[in-house]
């Protein structure tokens, strides 16, 4: 079986992304965990419609964001190449609303930090009982000298492995977080402009009441990413380099080595770049898929766009996502262990492996989840910018 072959096969089987099952899995010996990718679909049409951009400069919308004028949309892919949590395509409405034009950087995250002393996930000893339920029942309590405060680290490999072996290329790092997110060894020194990785779902929920923002829903997300597209490839059309040029950060190494490899030779993923380092989507948006995955707000099953397709034949109105988690394709995880959705792929995303870096692309995350490649944007609510302008202390917020 070839390469790309190789990483079609594991696509169809199980996601990847599951830090705190893996530090148990690496105090007890265990295997707790899969692989996952997704992959391409084709346009059906484009909308010639899209409206002007249209940026909030602190008077007339939140500094920082853009507005989002909400609509119809196709959310989902039915194309023969889609993953099966991303089917069928259905028709969704949502209202307008503002977006952060691009990711929560460091610099952005250190003023949180520095207001509240909040300490992220990554930074607290880890708890058993937020672990043990995504293990199966039963699962022994490891030893306290596993139970340390760190994060997942890509690593890389020196070269090429099987696809399936994803535990050479990721790594567990006592002291790994947001300030460090390769490791104590490393530092955010110099990228104040960079996406903050290494934050779970609770630390962005802390972050978003502390700013006055919230997360996107999964459909808000998807109709954002899109830029006006309808059912588009990618976030900024059919061609994923037109005429030659990058529209996003995704790994660049396989022409050179294959991923996971990061030898001196690969040319392949250094890590993330700084926000709008590419060019942004027909609604204003930088980095919409690509550069870092993004927390959205709705639990994560593999069967919801089966589930809100079956509930009307005409858009289904602001979805908000299920009550509760499902995912069946994960081996030794409970199927209804919690998870929320992330979207958007990452520096680590490629041909050859996972193909992510598209708006229909999702995958569930365990809340307690922070890793190297993990990141988060934030949404307001038209209501709630007109109800800051009526109260200046609000609207000054950061």
């Amino acid at each position: 079986m070839g390469r790309k072959q190789q990483g079609r096969a594991i696509a169809t089987a199980t996601p990847v992304w599951r830090q705190r099952v893996w530090l148990v899995a690496l105090a007890l010996g265990m295997v707790a965990a899969g692989a996952g990718g997704t992959w391409w679909y084709h346009a059906k049409s484009a909308r010639t419609d899209a409206p002007a951009i249209r940026a909030g400069d602190g008077v007339s919308g939140p500094r920082g964001m853009v507005h989002v004028p909400g609509g119809d949309f196709q959310m989902g892919s039915d194309h023969k190449m889609a993953q099966a949590n991303e089917r069928p395509a259905h028709k969704v409405h949502v209202n307008g609303f503002w977006m952060d034009q691009h990711h929560v950087t460091n610099a952005e995250f250190r003023k949180f930090v520095a207001a509240t002393g909040y300490l992220t996930t990554a930074e607290r000893r880890p708890d058993w009982e937020t672990i043990k339920v995504q293990l199966p029942p039963g699962t022994p309590r490891p030893p306290d000298s596993a139970m340390v405060a760190g994060a997942m680290v890509f690593v890389g490999t020196n070269s090429p492995v099987p696809l399936r072996e994803y535990w050479r290329w990721w790594r567990f790092v006592p002291g790994a977080d947001w300030k460090h997110p390769n490791g104590p060894g490393s530092n955010i020194d110099g990228k104040d402009n960079h996406p903050v990785v290494q934050v779970s779902y609770e630390d962005v929920q802390a972050y978003a009441r502390w700013v006055g923002k919230r997360l996107p829903t999964e459909a808000e997300w998807e109709f954002a990413a899109r830029g006006g597209l309808e059912q588009s490839t990618y976030a900024w059309g059919d061609q994923f380099a037109p005429d030659g040029r990058q529209m996003a950060n995704v790994w660049q190494g396989q022409q050179v080595q294959p991923f996971p490899v990061v030898s001196a030779k690969a040319g392949g993923a250094a890590g993330t770049s700084p926000v709008g380092t590419f060019p942004a989507n027909g609604y204003g948006l930088y980095d919409m898929t690509g550069n870092a995955w993004q927390w959205v707000a709705d639990w994560y099953r593999a069967d919801q766009f089966r589930r809100e397709a079956g509930v009307t034949t005409a858009a289904l109105q602001n979805p908000a996502g299920p009550s509760d988690s499902w995912d069946p394709t994960e081996p030794g995880v409970p199927v209804s262990a919690p998870k929320r959705v992330t979207r958007g792929g990452s520096f680590l995303c490629n041909e050859d492996f996972c193909l992510s870096y598209r708006p229909s692309a999702r995958r569930g995350t365990d809340p307690y989840t922070s890793m190297s490649h993990l990141g988060f944007r934030l949404v307001m609510d038209d209501g709630t910018w007109a109800e800051a302008r009526r109260q200046p202390a609000l609207a000054a917020r950061p």
